[in-house]
């Protein structure tokens, strides 16, 4: 039977999936949500014509003869408007952010103006609007909407709402992942393991990754391999709302293989298992009871790749995220490689910038699927397309740049 691709697979990972329901969240919360509505601006910034600089509020009528020598009426400070109009002859001081007075309309700057008492010299003349912020340069109330439905809020973002008068933005609901790995190998970090035994590191790299995309985690922990254990396992997940079960290890044909059996007798409709993909040909998904289940391979790069092909997407799709896919870049290799099979590769590569300043991905020599060295080290995936011919330095690549 022939392998399903990589990009069929992924589509029906994310198929009849939908961003998540909306909810409000104060602004401290908002960054790196992703909003379910636009938002226009609930006030006018600035909401009267004021001052960009410190100095004096003339009317430019006035100082259009300059030099010339204007009274000062008053001063006018950010938070405290003027009450009086500024009429002919008459100055008033003025600081950042100050309401115009009525009858200015023009900021002489401080350091250029001379003041003696209550006189102040100006000594060349300045245009009408010279420093002044007029209402509504920056936006205006209810005129558009300056935060689109899907935009993942930054700081930038944050602060606009924020001057908008939005105390609170609608943000799609974060996933909920629940995680669990699987095998009586495995042992928590820090226990000393037996003989046989390995130390358990792929949901630890599974949260880190759910928790930069903006997902609640649940730690299911390890599931021993027995039939009943991973059953309940999934029942815990199911029970806890979560909206992705992701499991490692047990998604194979072993004896002791028990994820897709616990997940059948769940009530799992199976999507897919086994990808054309190298790390990761053992993947596993399906739906149960709404919830998706992603089973990912064991070793600990072909778990990894394979939530970065696939989990990432799903998340940000849930998250009501734009950029769902993954950016794919170019470069020039930097070693020889051979002819490859009919399984997409992805290959962990350091990134350098040649002399010419394009960018170089040399992939590691070895590329084990149990290797976490070169891993940790990668800068980048290169990505060989199924039976695609062997490739020599310097030839184009198509790269995924590693972020997580």
């Amino acid at each position: 039977m022939a392998l399903l691709s990589v990009a069929d697979a992924l589509a029906l990972v994310l198929a009849d999936t939908a961003p998540l329901p909306a909810e409000a969240v104060g602004l401290v919360d908002a960054c790196g949500r992703v909003l379910a509505g636009g938002l226009m601006a609930l006030r006018t910034q600035p909401p009267a014509d004021v001052s960009a600089m410190d100095g004096y509020a003339v009317r430019a009528a006035d100082v259009a003869s300059a030099p010339v020598q204007l009274i000062v009426v008053g001063e006018v400070a950010a938070g405290r408007p003027f009450d009086r109009e500024v009429g002919p002859g008459e100055a008033a001081r003025i600081f950042t952010g100050g309401v115009m007075p009525r009858g200015a309309d023009t900021v002489v700057i401080q350091e250029v103006a001379t003041r003696q008492g209550n006189v102040v010299a100006i000594p060349r003349p300045e245009p009408k609007g010279r420093y002044v912020r007029p209402e509504g340069f920056d936006f205006k109330a209810g005129a558009a909407v300056l935060l689109t439905k899907g935009q993942h809020l930054t700081a930038r973002d944050i602060a606009l709402a924020g001057a908008m008068n939005h105390a609170t933005v609608p943000v799609h609901r974060r996933p909920r992942v629940a995680i669990l790995a699987t095998g009586d190998e495995l042992v928590a970090p820090g226990t000393p393991p037996a003989p046989g035994q390995i130390v358990s590191s792929n949901g630890f790299a599974l949260i880190a990754i759910c928790k930069r995309e903006g997902a609640e985690t649940l730690d299911l922990g390890v599931a021993p391999d027995r039939l009943d254990a991973t059953i309940a396992a999934v029942r815990r997940a199911k029970e806890a709302g979560a909206d992705v079960l992701v499991t490692t290890g047990g998604a194979s044909v072993g004896d002791y293989d028990f994820v897709r059996q616990a997940s059948a007798s769940e009530g799992m409709a199976l999507s897919f298992w086994n990808v054309a993909m190298r790390p990761g040909k053992p993947l596993m998904h399906g739906r149960l009871d709404g919830m998706s289940v992603l089973g990912l391979p064991g070793n600990p790069v072909s778990s990894f790749v394979c939530a970065v092909l696939f989990l990432v997407p799903l998340l940000r799709q849930f998250a009501g995220r734009r950029d769902i896919s993954l950016p794919t870049g170019r470069a020039a290799l930097g070693s020889a490689l051979p002819a490859n099979d009919g399984r997409a590769e992805y290959m962990r590569a350091t990134l350098a910038t040649s002399p010419e300043g394009s960018l170089v991905a040399t992939p590691f020599p070895k590329q084990d699927s149990s290797l976490l060295v070169p891993l940790a080290r990668a800068d980048c995936l290169v990505i060989r397309e199924p039976y695609a011919p062997a490739a020599q330095p310097g030839s184009p690549c198509d790269i995924h740049t590693l972020q997580f």
